[in-house]
Order: C-alpha cells, then sequence, then structure tokens
C-alpha cells in the first residue's frame, strides 16, 4: 500500500481523504494557499507545502506545483478530490511522467467523459439513453439561436467542461439565449479553462437521479445504487439523499447496468457518477436519459456510504494502487436511508446572494469528523472549517455537509431538523433555515421532487419556515423562564439593587408580535393559563438553548436584542419581545425607527467583480431590466432593475472589485 499521499485539494474533502488516509496508516501531505494557511486540512496532514496566492488559477490548478510538492515531500500517490485538477487529463499525464499514481480513473476515460459534446456520443454508442440535443461545437450566440429554436424550448446551455452547477443557463425563449449564451461561455472558461457550450432539450419536471459507479483494475465495475439530487438551486445541488424515493428496484437495476455498460465502454476505474435526468411526466419511471459522467469523486457520496457501509476513498485508494475489488454486486446493500444538506454562505432572506466573512461562532450538532460512514448516532459533519476562519470570495462557498441516517427517510429528516437546530453559525450569511425548511415541507416528505422544487414552492423567496402555534407557546415559555433567569441574576448580583428587586414571575411574551402572558411558576410554566411541562437549564449569555416539553426537545439558538432576544429554530427567526406585565401597556407608545429608502441605488449585494455594466448615465431603463453582472465565488449574478426610472449617475466601472453594499449606479 501506498505510503504516503498528497491530496491536490482543500477544505472538507481534503480534510475527508485524511480522515481514510489517516485509518489506513498512510502519511498525507496537503497543499495550501495563502488564504487557507491556517485551514483546518492544513493542520489534519502529516506535512504541508504552501502553493501559492489565493486565487485557484495561481495556486490549486497549477499542476506543476502539486508535482513539485509530491517530489518534495516523497508522495507516491495524488488524489483529487472534486473540483480544480480532478478531471484534468493534462494533470493525471503529467503525474504519470513523473511516476507518481492518481487516485482516480485512467487517462482515457476523463478525456472521455470530461468532454460534455463527446460523453453524450459515446453514451449513445454504448446503448444508453441520451437526452435529445446539439452535442457540436456553437460558433456564436446566433448560431446557439438557431439551434435553440430547431431543438424547442425550453434548452439547457451547459459548459462543456462544467460541473458543480457552474455554467449552465436555462432559456425559455429566444431572448433568454442571447442574454445567457455569453455568460455560459465565461463562467466556463474562468471556471474550468474551457468556453465551449452544448445545447440540449430541458425535460420538463425532471429529477435527478446518478448513479454510483465503483471499478478496479481488473475488469470488475458495480453501482453502488443511485442518489436522489433534484432539489437544486441555479442547478447546483442543495440536498441529497439516498435511496430515491422515487426509483424503483426494476429501474434501479435498469439504470444500473447501463451505467455499467457506459463505463466499461470507457475502460473506466476507481469511483465515479453517472448522472441521470428522469421525467417526472412519466408515471412508470422508464424515461431516464443520460446527462454526463463525472469522473471522481461527488459531493455527496456520504450519503452512498452511509447506506452502503462503504468507504469510497478507502475503495479508490486501494484501486489505485491495483488491488481488485472485495465486492461484488449481490454484497451492495441498501440499509436505511440518508440525507445530506448542503450548508453554505449564501443568504436566503436576501435571494441567497453570496456571502463572506468570518466564522464569528461556529458549532456543529456533532465534532466533524467523529464516528464511521453514519457519524455520531446518524448525525455526520463533514467540514473544512473553524471558528474564527474566514469565508473568502476565492473559493466554493460551501462550508459544511450535514449527514444523517436513519432506518427510515423520515426518521433521517427528522434528525436533520433536529441537527439544524444545534448548528450554530454566526458571521455572515448561511443557509440553515432554508434547508430546515425544506426538510419540513410537505413534499419533500412526500418524496414528490423536481429540480424546479424550490423555485415553485418559494417563488416570492425564502422568508422563513412556517411555524405552528405550538413552537410558539414552546418559544413563549422558554422567553418567559430566560427572563425571569436574567432577573433573578441581577437580583443576586448587584447588591444594592437585589435588596428592591424581586425577579418578576409573569411576563408578556411577543413572538413576531403576537402576544403571550406567561406566567412562571415553581415546578411548571403557565402560557396563556396553559399548562407546558418544561425543563432547561439557562445562564445569561448562553447562544443555544435546548428545553424538554412535554417528552420531547427543542433546540433553540438566541441572541439578546434590547427588549428581548432573536431566537432561530425549526428553519425560522422569531423577534421576541419579553416585557413585565405592569410594563407591557406603556410598550405601545415606543417610537418605531424607520430604514431609510434605498430603492433609487443599485447596491453590490457581495463582495465581488463588476464584470459588465449594462447602462450608463441618462439611459431610462424598465423593472426588471439587466443593470449591471457581478461575479463572486465563481458565479455571475445580474443586478436587474426594481422599478422603471432614468439612471443619474453612474458610480463603478467594468473590471471593478466592489465591496459588500457599493454603490454602483443612482436613479433619478
Amino acid at each position: 500500500m501506498f505510503k504516503k499521499i498528497l491530496i491536490a485539494n482543500r477544505g472538507e474533502i481534503a480534510c475527508r481523504v485524511i480522515k481514510t488516509a489517516r485509518r489506513m496508516g498512510i502519511a498525507t501531505v496537503a497543499v495550501y494557499s495563502d488564504a487557507d494557511a491556517r485551514a483546518p486540512f492544513v493542520q489534519m496532514a502529516d506535512e504541508a507545502v504552501h502553493i501559492g496566492p489565493s486565487p485557484a488559477s495561481e495556486s490549486y490548478l497549477i499542476a506543476d506545483k502539486i508535482i513539485a510538492a509530491c517530489k518534495a515531500t516523497g508522495a507516491e500517490a495524488v488524489h483529487p478530490g472534486y473540483g480544480f485538477l480532478s478531471e484534468r487529463t493534462s494533470f493525471a499525464e503529467a503525474l504519470a511522467k513523473e511516476n507518481i499514481a492518481f487516485i482516480g480513473p485512467p487517462v482515457g476515460a476523463i478525456a472521455a467523459m470530461g468532454d460534455k459534446i463527446e460523453s453524450k456520443k459515446l453514451a449513445k454508442e454504448a446503448g444508453v439513453n441520451v437526452v435529445p440535443g446539439f452535442v457540436g461545437e456553437i460558433r456564436d450566440t446566433e448560431h446557439a439561436v438557431e439551434i435553440s429554436n430547431e431543438i424547442g424550448y425550453p434548452v439547457m446551455m451547459k459548459a462543456s467542461a462544467g460541473g458543480g452547477g457552474k455554467g449552465m443557463r436555462l432559456a425559455y425563449d429566444e431572448k433568454d439565449v442571447r442574454e445567457g449564451f455569453e455568460a455560459t461561455k465565461r463562467e466556463g472558461l474562468n471556471s474550468f479553462g474551457d468556453d465551449r457550450v452544448f445545447i440540449e432539450k430541458f425535460i420538463l419536471n425532471p429529477r435527478h437521479i446518478e448513479i454510483q459507479i465503483l471499478g478496479d483494475q481488473h475488469g470488475n465495475i458495480l453501482y453502488l445504487n443511485e442518489r436522489e439530487c433534484s432539489i437544486q438551486r441555479r442547478h447546483q445541488k442543495v440536498v441529497e439523499e439516498a435511496p430515491s424515493p422515487f426509483v424503483t428496484p426494476k429501474m434501479r437495476q435498469a439504470m444500473g447496468e447501463q451505467c455499467v455498460a457506459l463505463a466499461r465502454a470507457v475502460g473506466y476505474y476507481s469511483a465515479g457518477t453517472v448522472e441521470l435526468i428522469v421525467s417526472g411526466a412519466d408515471p412508470t419511471g422508464e424515461s431516464f436519459y443520460f446527462l454526463e459522467m463525472n469522473t471522481r469523486l461527488q459531493v455527496e457520496h456520504p450519503v452512498t456510504e452511509a447506506i452502503t457501509g462503504i468507504d469510497l476513498v478507502e475503495q479508490m485508494i486501494r484501486v489505485a494502487y491495483g488491488e481488485e475489488l472485495e465486492l461484488t454486486q449481490e454484497d451492495i446493500k441498501i440499509d436505511g436511508w440518508a440525507i445530506e444538506n448542503r450548508v453554505y454562505a449564501e443568504d436566503p432572506y436576501r435571494g441567497f446572494l453570496p456571502s463572506t466573512g468570518r466564522l464569528v461562532r461556529y458549532r456543529t450538532p456533532v465534532p466533524a469528523w467523529e464516528g464511521d460512514e453514519r457519524g455520531v448516532d446518524g448525525v455526520r459533519v463533514d467540514a473544512g472549517v473553524e471558528e474564527g476562519g474566514e469565508v473568502s470570495i476565492f473559493y466554493d462557498p460551501m462550508i459544511a455537509k450535514l449527514v444523517t441516517w436513519g432506518a427510515t427517510r423520515d426518521e433521517a429528516a427528522d434528525l436533520q431538523i433536529a441537527a439544524l437546530d444545534r448548528f450554530e453559525l454566526e458571521g455572515l450569511g448561511h443557509n440553515i433555515d432554508f434547508v430546515s425548511a425544506i426538510m419540513q415541507h410537505p413534499r419533500f416528505r412526500s418524496g414528490e421532487l423536481t429540480t424546479g422544487f424550490i423555485a415553485e414552492e418559494y417563488p416570492e423567496g425564502f422568508h422563513g419556515a412556517p411555524t405552528d402555534p405550538t413552537i410558539a407557546r414552546a418559544l413563549a415559555a422558554i422567553a418567559g423562564f430566560m427572563a425571569s433567569a436574567e432577573a433573578d441574576r441581577a437580583r443576586r448580583t448587584d447588591g444594592q439593587l437585589g435588596d428592591r428587586l424581586e425577579p418578576p414571575a409573569k411576563w408578556q411574551v411577543s413572538i413576531d408580535g403576537t402576544s403571550h402572558k406567561v406566567k412562571i411558576g415553581a415546578k411548571h410554566i403557565k402560557v396563556e393559563g396553559e399548562r407546558i411541562d418544561i425543563a432547561l437549564e439557562y445562564t445569561p449569555g448562553d447562544r443555544l438553548v435546548v428545553a424538554e416539553i412535554d417528552d420531547s426537545e427543542l433546540a433553540v439558538k438566541v441572541a439578546k436584542t434590547r427588549t428581548g432576544w432573536r431566537m432561530t429554530t425549526r428553519g425560522h427567526i422569531h423577534d421576541v419581545r419579553v416585557l413585565p406585565w405592569h410594563v407591557a401597556p406603556l410598550a405601545s407608545h415606543m417610537i418605531e425607527k424607520i430604514p431609510p429608502d434605498l430603492s433609487k441605488f443599485l447596491i453590490c449585494p457581495m463582495p465581488g467583480l463588476l464584470v459588465a455594466l449594462h447602462v450608463g448615465a441618462g439611459d431610462k431603463v424598465e423593472a426588471g431590466q439587466p443593470l449591471a453582472t457581478v461575479e463572486a465565488m465563481k458565479m455571475e449574478n445580474i443586478l436587474r432593475a426594481e422599478k422603471s426610472g432614468t439612471v443619474k449617475t453612474v458610480n463603478a466601472a467594468q473590471g471593478d472589485s466592489l465591496a459588500v453594499d457599493a454603490v454602483i449606479l443612482e436613479m433619478e
């Protein structure tokens, strides 16, 4: 077995590979940029080599620097993780020339499947169902419009070398093609160094199903069941699960066998994933089509590990060393259900805008990297950050992956909700409330999923998960208990005050504007006269409160405000105001501060690069018209006019690096 391997990646996937290598007794080498000098993966590795400035184009994407690090440390093999150089044939070839093993598939398979255009031709030849579309090279925007009109709308424009949701645009008409084709090319060039684009028919009511493949260098190829990855936003996966609530045993076998045939046709070995699109309009589930094959480990691989008990990273390492798989297709079982939520640095309350900054507070429901494939008590956290660390503009906005395993799908989802309530993250915007809301959504619970789930269920944006009266009553009881604890501490710690003040036993608690009268007794609490049996411990200043209420547990994240707390639980942020009964009537006389009107300004919602300015001073614009395009975290974001008007002044120029809240232009 290899004695030392290098991980040509960063963040949580670097930590993931290190964990398995350490268990196998293999020494590890990390490579890092300026931005990652203090990152957890650097600390976890046995050795670490600095490879350049923060931009990936000057560090993680330079093969020569990776190879130099291998030579300097004596690493015998390289695990590429995902993204970066993981699907670059030139990188695998360069390693081979230096007699360094590549922990991944053969160069020929990477080349065949890495080109989205060529891979569709090969899939068709191998007898795999493919989506109708144009698989040649597209010359320019006019050619793209011509092709789209022939295929019939809607169509999907994709960067040929794309992946991870980048370099993709959905077009419902000719206008969308003209507006998005060049942007798709730019994203492909910026993220993958390849600006070729292909166009295919967009399947209505689609489900995104993928098959995990595992093969060795001796001709053995298996499929390790499927993953459901339909819940996506901007073609970026948000929730993944295994197995799929949609796939039947018959479908699973048909999909698996076609995917194995494709892998065999290109001489594939190592771990890989074949992505399929399934028409939700077909009740038989037999209308599935090949999308692409990712010749690498997937971000969502933990859910497959959880239901099969197979460590995919270990298998990749053993296959790269030349070992034969000890598994057969009959050994691949499905045990229970697993769900993964991606915790992103993006703010769902502000249109999912990317967020950067310092992790002022970071607490996970269980320690990261603890336990086996199913974590600790069915909760697994894969993360590459720590408290005090920085989420920068240079890399992907994913902070962590929360994986839960249960005997049933409902058990796994319930574990997600409880774990998300205990996931503390402060200092930047994040999507914890949003994924919690999805876990509770009736449509998710029923398994009626399509790639349009988020757009269809949150057409007006996200404003928090619905709150039932039971939760509101529980929060009122908790707030009353906390207020009494704080008043009691004031009495005990301030001698003079303490001689005169007894902690109030009666509180008026307002939850999002709805008042509740709360009475604190010696052994119980009453809300509006109704008794609630509650047990909790609270020390003033605590940021997480866990209460036992009527034999169930509720975890609540709390942040002090002037008149109470901001309390977050079950995917909703609650404004909680607490006043003694005798003071509450005076609250109606308090003056409310009205925020200033900023509607006439186009404000940059995130730090980024102004790649395009679509209007100038004096131009008349209509509501919804593109005004500027800002690139952040490898994605282009089009900023549109909120209302009709005339541009008064332009305060930024194309190519400017913009800070959050920078004024790009002002309307008259």
